[in-house]
Parts: C-alpha cells; sequence; structure tokens
C-alpha cells in the first residue's frame, strides 16, 4: 500500500544538474533552487563532508567499513545564511574549508567507495519533497533521481574549469597555481568518470550543455527556458 506522504514525495518534481567540478552546476542549482522556490540538494557537500570526518577521525580512505560507518551516521546541519549559509559538522562550522581544494580531493576519493554511495543514497532522496528539487551532482539523473522531471549535464573546457576555480580561490586569497589546477581537474574528472559505481556520466535523456564561454546568467536562462517550454512552471 502506498501512503498518501509517500506518494505526495514522488510526485514532487526534480530537476537533476550533473557535471565534472568547475563546470558551474553549483552556482547555476542555486540560482534555479531560488527562482522556482523550491529545495536544493548540493550531494558535493555530503561527500565533502564525509572526507573532512574521515580526517578528523583519522580513517583512512581505503578503510571502507568505517568510511561507511561516518557516511552513514553524518553529524551535519545545513543552516541558512548568506551565500551558501553554514554547514555545521559535529557542531563545527566547516563551510570555510568545505569548498577547499583539499576537501574536493578528499570528496573525489570517498565518492569512488560503493558502500559510502549506498549510506548516502537515502539521505539524498529524502531531499525530494514539495513543492520540487533542485538537485546537484555527479549522479542525480542517473541513480539518484533516475525519474527527474527534468534532465542537466553541464560541462566545459578542462581549461576553462581550472580558470574559473583559480579566480575563485584567489578571491577568497588563497595561494594557487593555474597549471596545478588543470591537472587536479583532469585527475579528478578520470577518478569519477572511471569508477565502478555511478561513474560520472550524462543521462540518456539529459539536455547537454557546454558552458565554455557561457556566463553564470547565460546558463541560468537557458535552463529556466528549458524548464518553461517542458511545461515544469
Amino acid at each position: 500500500m502506498i501512503t498518501g506522504k509517500k506518494k505526495k514525495q514522488e510526485d514532487a518534481p526534480v530537476l537533476a544538474v550533473d557535471g565534472p567540478s568547475g563546470s558551474g552546476k553549483g552556482t547555476v542549482c542555486r540560482l534555479l533552487a531560488r527562482e522556482l522556490g523550491w529545495n536544493l540538494l548540493d550531494s558535493g557537500a555530503l561527500y565533502r563532508l564525509v572526507g573532512i570526518a574521515a580526517r578528523n577521525h583519522r580513517v583512512g580512505l581505503d578503510n571502507h567499513a568505517a568510511l561507511e560507518v561516518l557516511a552513514g551516521h553524518l553529524d551535519v546541519q545545513f543552516q541558512p545564511g548568506d551565500d551558501e549559509g553554514r554547514v555545521i559538522l559535529e557542531g563545527e562550522d566547516v563551510g570555510p574549508i568545505l569548498r577547499s581544494e583539499e576537501v574536493g580531493a578528499l570528496a573525489s576519493e570517498v565518492a569512488a567507495v560503493p558502500a559510502v554511495r549506498s549510506a548516502l543514497l537515502t539521505r539524498q532522496r529524502a531531499f525530494r519533497i514539495p513543492p520540487g528539487l533542485v538537485a546537484d551532482g555527479r549522479d542525480m539523473g542517473t541513480v539518484v533521481f533516475p525519474d527527474a522531471t527534468l534532465k542537466v549535464f553541464l560541462t566545459a573546457s578542462a581549461g576553462e574549469r581550472a580558470e574559473r576555480r583559480y579566480k575563485q580561490l584567489k578571491d577568497k586569497g588563497e595561494a594557487v597555481s593555474l597549471p596545478r589546477l588543470v591537472e587536479d581537474i583532469e585527475a579528478r574528472d578520470r577518478r569519477d568518470s572511471e569508477r565502478a559505481v555511478a561513474p560520472l556520466r550524462p543521462a540518456p535523456d539529459a539536455v547537454l550543455l557546454d558552458t565554455t564561454g557561457m556566463g553564470i546568467t547565460e546558463v541560468f536562462l537557458r535552463l529556466m527556458a528549458e524548464v518553461r517550454e517542458r511545461g515544469i512552471i
């Protein structure tokens, strides 16, 4: 028997936006969620949090059983605020380090662990509540929400994605090397696309959009046009 609550959750529309690091999906998803008045799932943040928790508890990235426990029992709160808000992990505000390159590398490694992905699946799907959900990640349209109302896959050249990241980090006062960022992005792309479980790739029915040379406003308007053309709003 399907309860009214379950049916209501399943009826909530989902806009699934996947793509590699630096493709612009995080920023555009926040804009879309704000415009639509929908909930937002930043799935990458969950993997980053598992990476931080592993580092804090000195859990080796090859200890898959311990990583699964961490992923299944994340003590995390997402608190609203300016820009991305605050992220509290085990009582500590980890927002300032959440988007660092070091944590991004950790996230990419723990995301390749099948047990971690399995442990986070239910938590991610719980974000699907009315009036709708904008889901940002790498397997939103292929694994987490295969029945998403609209699936989008954003990409851009590795060089452009590295330049975007370089500017973000420089604006935060961090010392970074552009050639090193290109190498890191290419390595992360390989790791994400070659992993055995939920590799990074577009869903067969996804809208493909190369954002190379596009500003974030242009990307946002292009996706909003797609939403309207499909009668989602």
